[in-house]
């Protein structure tokens, strides 16, 4: 592949190394440091000039520091003459914070922030993945292409839980619920909703289960999970209401503050997350946990935005 020069910033370099393997490219050269008062330094160590380049870093770990080197990268390949810079952007920063609710006010939009951030420091394309809220979209004026980890969740089902077709695809809230009925259409099985009510952010206050899970397997399917204090409570509903077992499936598994010791204590047969965000640490202290590896997509779709072909048949296949 000529005129294309794919960088890993410091948030998830394994997925970088597996996106650059697949389309058999080599890493660019990049050094990132801090100076001693903690501010980052970037250095890219090839010509960029007249180049398609593609920059991988995704929102996780030091978010902040790891969302300011992905700009000051952008900005330092823009002023080095590269032809197009794409963002490739696996787990979105800020996605939660997309718009104003009845509790706060004057609460801020920082998606939409972020998405201004990454337009003023030269990105002509966004590639991400199972955006928050699809509208996030709309706060960009640059193209933007929202991948589906849904085909390989499929997959994953079909090849991993034997009695899938006797299984019932649950959303943990109704803001899934679209997700979830996609999934429940493509497999031919039922759909079930529970509805939480929240007091406050990180914590539930109550849920209640619509739908049937009786003898059957429940598969819960959510975009993200921080704190995991919905999926786990979700669960214990489901065991509650009769289900057989309890498996999660999950976009991007942040796993912050006391996620590892619920999952642990909670009735999952396995919770499968895909590696937007770095698992390995996680998997050591919590054997439930099992990866999709979504490389393979992510290349893909560097491969036709680079070759300019459309990237719709990645919404409903994932690629050999």
């Amino acid at each position: 592949m000529p005129n294309i020069v794919l960088f890993s910033g410091s948030s998830h370099q394994d997925l970088s190394q597996k996106v650059a393997d697949r389309l058999g490219l080599e890493l660019g050269k990049v050094i990132t440091k801090k100076f001693s008062n903690q501010e980052t330094c970037v250095e890219i160590g090839e010509s960029v000039r007249g180049e398609d380049v593609y920059i991988v870093q995704s929102g996780c770990g030091e978010i902040n520091d790891n969302l300011m080197e992905l700009l000051i990268m952008i900005n330092a390949c823009k002023i080095a003459s590269s032809s197009r810079v794409t963002a490739v952007i696996p787990c979105f920063p800020y996605a939660r914070q997309d718009k104003k609710d009845k509790v706060s006010l004057r609460a801020p939009i920082s998606a939409k922030l972020v998405a201004n951030m990454l337009s003023v420091a030269g990105a002509d394309h966004i590639i991400t993945m199972d955006l928050h809220a699809s509208q996030i979209q709309g706060f960009f004026d640059i193209a933007v292409d929202n991948l589906y980890a849904e085909p390989a969740v499929l997959q994953w089902i079909r090849e991993n839980i034997p009695e899938w077709k006797n299984s019932c695809i649950v959303s943990p809230d109704a803001g899934g619920a679209k997700r979830v009925t996609s999934i429940a259409d493509r497999l031919n099985v039922e759909f079930a909703l529970i509805h939480k009510e929240r007091k406050k952010a990180n914590e539930v206050d109550r849920m209640v289960l619509v739908g049937d899970v009786k003898d059957r397997v429940a598969i819960l399917v959510d975009d993200m999970a921080d704190t995991c204090g919905t999926i786990c409570k979700a669960a214990e509903k489901l065991i509650d209401a009769g289900a057989i077992k309890v498996y999660a499936i999950l976009t991007h598994g942040i796993f912050s503050g006391p996620a590892i010791a619920r999952i642990n204590d909670a009735p999952f047969e396995a919770v499968v997350v895909t590696n937007t965000i770095p698992q390995e640490e996680k998997m050591k202290s919590c054997p439930k946990i099992q990866i999709i590896d979504i490389a393979m997509i992510l290349a893909e779709a560097i491969r036709r935005t680079h070759n300019g072909e459309s990237v719709s048949y990645l919404f409903s296949h994932v690629p050999l």
